[in-house]
């Protein structure tokens, strides 16, 4: 089939197979989508699926309701996880670690605090933090050293240590 046939074909099928989708989905944008994309897979095979004793419009139909349904499912599917997730999962509150260690990190200038968090939490090197930065791989080591030094100040608990000894 050549391209104008095919043309010829589109003008001729389309709005038909538009109806006729759109009957059994109940929905005209999806009816056009459906159809639409039946009708590139048609040019794609349009050697095989077009030519011949076949009955291309036949043809095209099947793929679009099979298009239809297949996007119907997923949209099922899809309903059916939200609806099943809808409850909120409980989160478990931060341990006290946790918030000491962002309240000490809130307390440090803010170089320092993203070359602390980029080294030890996201695992970039010396070398990544300063080109994501911006900034000299030595102020990247001077900012980590001056962060960790005024980040265990924030961090020294006023409570014994369980292993020290407790004097009444």
């Amino acid at each position: 089939m050549t391209e104008d046939e095919f043309d010829l074909f589109y003008t001729a099928a389309y709005p038909r197979l538009v109806g006729q989708l759109y009957a059994l989905t109940g929905d005209y944008a999806e009816a056009q989508d459906v159809v639409q994309e039946a009708f590139v897979r048609a040019w794609d095979r349009r050697s095989s699926v077009l030519t011949g004793d076949q009955a291309p419009e036949a043809w095209i139909r099947t793929v679009a309701h099979r298009l239809a349904m297949s996007r119907w499912r997923r949209a099922r599917r899809w309903w059916e996880l939200v609806r099943s997730e809808s409850a909120p999962r409980p989160v478990p509150e931060p341990s006290p670690d946790h918030v000491a260690l962002v309240a000490g990190l809130r307390r440090l200038p803010e170089a320092q605090r993203t070359a602390i968090v980029l080294h030890h939490l996201c695992d970039l090197s010396v070398e990544q933090i300063a080109a994501e930065t911006g900034v000299a791989a030595g102020s990247v080591k001077a900012r980590l050293s001056r962060g960790r030094s005024a980040l265990a100040a924030h961090l020294v608990s006023e409570e014994p240590h369980p292993t020290e000894e407790v004097r009444v």
